[in-house]
């Protein structure tokens, strides 16, 4: 059967069993990931972020005496709500079902069964029930608790203008650079969350590996922060490598003398951030500070620059802690003549003595 007879199922699948996983492969026209074991069962699902949460795991029940016990593990976690849940056998087993149905499992399947049935019920399945997005409630709930002062919004048009027009030749030299020395694009778009939970794309010229995120799971024992992780969960709010190993020789220089930042400028232009306020964060690190203590810096606006950037910025004592109270305490207290202080303040600072 080709590709294009193939059944369709327009989802992110996780499949965890061997009996009939090549059965799965040949028929199915879908993005999966497969499991093998135990082990990498846990570690898969105590790596994903908002972004990479799968739509679809797929258990096989036989040769798996743990499947109930996986299938608890993803319903107890908050995170993992909404997860479409589907067991498949080979052999039928009453009781089996009965603690199948037990555990609200959204199906179960006893192979064989009509493909193409099976692929309209996960279809259907995803239709009804994706993963709503924390960040996306949050967002809904506290848009209209942040918004920036007049006067703090046209400085931030002009500068940022003005900034962008005499930058252009430079911006040119930068994107010419970084087309020959490595494949891939040049500005570097990711999504970074903002003032009120605002979710937006986020600007930089690359200075990555094109393959950079792929690799990101695998670095988690060079994170600055990881001693600081959570005691239960063992995740970080911040995540900084040292001697970043996905950095190209010409991106070491671009975050040297944070050159790789001023495509920002036009996230300033177009209002997602402000030039002075708290670093929009990716989705894995603000999912991490959703509580009352941390939530704070939410309520100040997003900055190209900001009190973490002049203090400590690129030094080991850094810790986490002090980065959410120097984010806090901006937003609590941020001015007009606060704002001017750290902008004169930043440029001596954009000369990092850290590889991080």
């Amino acid at each position: 059967m080709s590709a294009i007879d193939k059944p369709q199922i327009n989802a992110k699948i996780v499949y965890f069993g061997k009996l009939i996983r090549s059965i799965i492969a040949e028929e199915f026209n879908a993005h999966i990931e497969y499991l093998d074991d135990q082990k990498s069962f846990r570690y898969y699902f105590d790596n994903q972020s908002l972004l990479s949460i799968p739509d679809i795991i797929l258990i096989e029940v036989d040769d798996n005496p743990n499947c109930f016990e996986q299938v608890r593990y993803i319903k107890e976690n908050p995170f993992f709500q909404g997860l479409i849940i589907v067991l498949l056998g080979v052999k039928e087993n009453k009781d089996w079902r009965r603690e199948a149905l037990d555990l609200k499992v959204n199906d179960y399947y006893t192979y064989p069964f009509p493909l193409e049935d099976f692929c309209e019920r996960l279809n259907f399945l995803v239709k009804f029930k994706l993963i709503k997005p924390k960040l996306m409630e949050l967002a809904q709930q506290t848009e209209q608790v942040y918004q920036v002062p007049v006067s703090k919004r046209i400085f931030d048009v002009i500068v940022s203008g003005l900034a962008l027009l005499f930058l252009f030749p430079l911006f040119l030299v930068v994107a010419l650079i970084i087309r020959l020395e490595s494949k891939g694009k040049v500005i570097y778009k990711s999504k970074r969350v903002g003032a009120g939970y605002k979710i937006f794309d986020f600007y930089k010229f690359r200075s990555m590996r094109q393959d950079a995120d792929q690799m990101l799971s695998s670095m988690s024992d060079l994170n600055q922060y990881a001693s600081e992780g959570d005691s239960k969960t063992g995740k970080t709010a911040f995540v900084k490598f040292k001697n970043d190993p996905r950095i190209t020789k010409f991106g070491a220089f671009l975050r040297k003398t944070s050159i790789d930042e001023l495509p920002q400028l036009m996230n300033v232009f177009i209002g997602d951030m402000s030039l002075v306020g708290n670093r929009p964060l990716p989705l894995y690190e603000a999912e991490q500070l959703t509580t009352n203590e941390w939530s704070t810096r939410f309520l100040g606006p997003a900055g190209l620059t900001g009190l973490w950037q002049i203090s400590k910025r690129g030094q080991k004592d850094m810790s986490e802690r002090e980065r959410k109270e120097l984010d806090n305490y901006y937003a609590n207290n941020y001015s007009v003549l606060l704002d001017l202080k750290i902008i004169l303040k930043t440029i001596p600072a954009l000369i990092q003595k850290e590889k991080v």
